[in-house]
């Protein structure tokens, strides 16, 4: 992986690599809910769209329900509609202490793996990206947002020991697909775009850190997706180490790139429902062909959605998505 990020950057070309799986799940004609709960659905989706469309790497479903509903938590589930967590599994430190970190049979986890596995055993000319929550935005599904966001200050040893579990459960969901043969793991942590540099060093980063030391070598690479991110925390992004760095529409992908290092991937961050879903096809070329023109003098640049792309884009705008590249 450290010498295909090396290609990556050396090469003239412009590479693009959308966060995508639902237009791949309508390919197959098969409904959000089938590929959530099925691993063989989920990885036909993936496996589809790399058949039809020229992304320099492959990407998993950006479902981040999956590992909260292994420690408990109730989640709403609906046929074409990304799942959501229904209500806060924890409210105190007793409850936190209490909790047990789960193991990987539990809930979707068996049927993510599987899904993993399939599609590494699939696609095998290009990399294949599994993906996780952030610790984070994870704590943040257990304790509910608005409370973690109280609870940093109010009770900051609670949520770190809630991070300390989620932090260890995340580490070995990774460990396992790294083992299915994954070329790395997006980990998306959202929540911690809400935060200042400082709190999101103490409460995302320094946690993603331990998983990238544990893991993160040539061959695995990790990166880190934070679509919260407006620039006041992409110090504590850098922080972690990683191999690439995604960011979501909010940020301003130029000023991004000024702060990153060259020898990192530096991923984003076309609005997925605003630019992919809602724009016509050529609405979006434009889109494609001016981040392009912008970020020109960085070689480290990938094009790619701010986020997962949503259900129901058409595979028209998907298209004019990469018919775009060939103009820059």
């Amino acid at each position: 992986m450290k010498r295909w990020i090396t290609d990556v950057i050396n090469q003239p070309k412009r590479i693009a690599i959308p966060i995508l799986t639902h237009p791949g799940i309508e390919m197959i004609e098969k409904t959000v809910l089938d590929a959530v709960t099925d691993g063989k659905v989920h990885a036909e989706a993936i496996i589809a769209l790399s058949g039809r469309f020229p992304s320099a790497a492959s990407t998993v479903i950006m479902d981040l329900t999956v590992e909260a509903e292994a420690f408990g938590c109730a989640i709403n589930f609906s046929t074409d509609e990304v799942p959501t967590v229904s209500r806060r599994l924890v409210s105190s430190f007793d409850e936190v202490q209490r909790l047990s970190v789960p193991s990987l049979s539990a809930g979707r986890i068996p049927q993510y793996l599987l899904a993993n596995q399939l599609t590494v055993a699939a696609i095998t000319n290009k990399p294949v990206f599994g993906g996780c929550i952030g610790p984070y935005s994870l704590a943040g599904r257990l304790f509910d947002m608005t409370e973690i966001m109280m609870a940093i200050y109010t009770e900051p040893d609670t949520i770190h020991l809630l991070l300390e579990k989620c932090t260890q459960f995340l580490t070995e969901y990774c460990r396992a697909l790294k083992i299915a043969g994954v070329n790395g793991v997006i980990i998306a942590e959202p929540a911690a775009g809400l935060l200042s540099d400082d709190d999101c060093r103490q409460y995302s980063s320094v946690y993603v850190k331990q998983i990238i030391d544990a893991l993160q070598d040539d061959s695995f690479s990790i990166i880190l997706h934070n679509c919260g991110n407006t620039g006041q925390c992409t110090q504590a992004m850098l922080y972690i180490g990683a191999h690439g760095y995604h960011f979501g529409n909010v940020m301003n992908m130029v000023d991004a790139l000024k702060t990153c290092p060259p020898d990192v991937l530096v991923m984003g961050n076309l609005d997925p429902v605003g630019v992919f879903k809602m724009s016509t096809p050529e609405q979006i070329k434009e889109s494609v062909v001016k981040l392009l023109e912008q970020t020109a003098g960085y070689k480290n640049f990938v094009i790619s959605s701010g986020c997962d792309v949503p259900p129901n884009t058409s595979l028209k705008n998907v298209e004019a998505f990469y018919e775009a590249l060939q103009y820059c």
